[in-house]
């Protein structure tokens, strides 16, 4: 199996999920991810905030940032070289990247019909409150 992963910004929790605001591409990833995961895939994920000490020790990442600023981020590193940056991968480039089969990831919705039902069922996250995703 490949080796990804993926270097996100700062966010106030390690899926930035938390807040009534939710992003639906951070919603989408932590989906996908969790649903490539139940599957054996396994896509690490690191966030600014919650692992700094990963994104200085990791040198093709401290380097790109040293040179780009953390504008640069998220960035999805594929063994060991940087692959995509400013955005995260699509569903398709997940499955060719990764060299995995398309019906690990089904038929996902669409990132917005994600958000709203979240919306609904996360009232109340809040990691200043103690409960965070």
């Amino acid at each position: 199996m490949k080796n990804m992963q993926i270097y996100e910004p700062a966010m106030c929790c390690s899926t930035g999920l938390c807040g009534v605001g939710v992003d639906p591409e951070l919603l989408r990833i932590s989906t996908v991810l969790n649903t490539m995961e139940k599957n054996g895939v396994t896509v690490e994920r690191y966030n600014l905030s919650n692992s700094p000490q990963v994104f200085v020790t990791n040198k093709v990442v401290n380097d790109f940032i040293k040179a780009k600023g953390v504008d640069g981020l998220p960035l999805t590193v594929l063994e060991g070289e940087i692959v995509i940056t400013g955005r995260y991968p699509s569903n398709d480039e997940f499955v060719k990247l990764l060299n995995i089969p398309e019906s690990i990831l089904g038929e996902q919705k669409p990132a917005n019909e994600i958000a709203e039902e979240s919306s609904n069922e996360s009232e109340g996250c809040c990691c200043s409150g103690g409960s965070c995703c």
